[in-house]
């Protein structure tokens, strides 16, 4: 069967998008790891020492940046519904987010202890019904910051992938009651076509 038009192009894009290139000749495993990478570098949120959780995390290439960063000082605790390959440094859980039961395996790791980062890249599974899609990637969303406010160190940080587009407005209104200071983030490696940003919420509230 030949392929349509559509996935060709799309085919055609990845293979020669610069930052795939990129991340295979330095050895990460998603385009993706660069746009953590771009946002840790403006704004400091992977240190050393500190427990890092990354939700959404498969491929890993947003936990080897947070591993490679943290030089083996802290603990990184990746969860997401498909398998990821091991990375060393990283524990991880496999289970759907939305479930209870993994959310109890993952407070369980956590050992007590409050989290300084977490990072939420989840996304939902596309139907190409747009305000179906829209509805699912806020829902993660909330249930990403709903964990950020009951782990989070007071100074912690939180950044979230949300995308633009109905419930965007209310959700970053949600943000800005949880923490001091909220902002927009756009970085290079994400693709100007794609209505994805991330929201980084620092220092809760109360």
């Amino acid at each position: 069967m030949n392929r349509s038009r559509s996935s060709s192009a799309w085919l055609h894009e990845h293979v020669t998008d610069t930052y795939v290139q990129r991340a295979r000749a330095d050895g990460y495993r998603s385009r993706a790891s660069y746009k953590l990478a771009e946002m840790d570098d403006r704004d400091h949120l992977i240190r050393p020492g500190e427990v890092v959780v990354d939700l959404g995390a498969t491929p890993g290439g947003w936990s080897q940046v947070a591993a490679k960063r943290m030089q083996g000082k802290g603990r990184i605790i990746a969860v997401d519904l498909l398998e990821m390959e091991p990375l060393r440094g990283v524990t991880f859980v496999q289970g759907d987010f939305r479930e209870q039961q993994v959310l109890e395996v993952l407070e369980k790791l956590l050992l007590g202890e409050k989290v300084g980062l977490v990072l939420s890249d989840m996304s939902p599974n596309l139907s190409g019904i747009s305000v179906s899609d829209q509805a699912r990637g806020t829902y993660l969303a909330e249930l990403a910051l709903e964990f950020a406010c009951s782990w989070l160190k007071p100074n912690g940080a939180f950044l979230v992938k949300v995308f633009q587009g109905c419930g965007f407005t209310d959700f970053l209104v949600e943000m800005r009651k949880t923490f001091k200071v909220v902002s927009i983030r756009k970085p290079d490696a994400s693709r100007d076509r794609s209505p994805e940003v991330y929201l980084l919420g620092r220092t809760l509230k109360g």
